[in-house]
């Protein structure tokens, strides 16, 4: 495989981090998907709420579950596994996982998409993460105004799952690592 051999996922909830990062993954000799949200579902009790604004205890596990996941895909790096990690960074969190796994030359990939396709893609799926005080323009809008612009940004509300792979691994085969798309 030419190319970087982590990949880390990323947009609003409902842009379609675990559909795409899945089917990259499938399409990837010997690979990972790593799923960041799993660190924070193995809380058992003590889980902070997350939401448009978080309290200190929900930022601290947040930190930690982004902590865990990075060790999570380096260890799975150093194995030999190519890893898709998929997670809601945005802002600060993004630049934060991009510089701890610098060395290993990450292609980050922002999927975005308009807020009505994310509220339609959020009401059509099992779990939903947008409501009354929650509408999906504060993440939308969180993504567009404070993460940093690196990597492959796809504006996904018209694009199939296929294509949006297709160009993961497009710019993958390029070369192209956290720095440029």
């Amino acid at each position: 495989m030419t190319g970087p051999r982590l990949v880390i996922v990323t947009g609003a909830m409902a842009a379609g981090k675990s559909t795409v990062a899945e089917a990259l993954a499938r399409r990837l000799p010997k690979s990972v998907h790593l799923r960041g949200d799993l660190f924070r579902r193995m809380i058992v009790n003590g889980a902070a709420p997350m939401g448009p604004v978080l309290s200190d205890e929900a930022a601290a596990q947040l930190a930690l579950r982004h902590r865990l996941a990075c060790d999570a895909a380096r260890r799975y790096h150093e194995a030999g596994f190519a890893v898709v990690y998929q997670d809601i960074l945005i802002g600060a969190s993004l630049a934060d996982v991009a510089e701890r796994l610098a060395d290993l030359e990450p292609l980050v990939v922002v999927l975005t998409a308009a807020p009505g396709v994310l509220a339609a893609r959020d009401r059509a799926r099992a779990k939903t993460g947008y409501g009354e005080g929650f509408p999906p323009t504060v993440l939308a809008d969180a993504l567009e105004r404070d993460t940093p612009r690196v990597g492959l940004w796809l504006e996904t509300s018209a694009m199939s799952v296929d294509a949006v792979v297709d160009a993961i691994l497009a710019a993958m085969a390029r070369g192209h690592g956290a720095g440029g798309a």
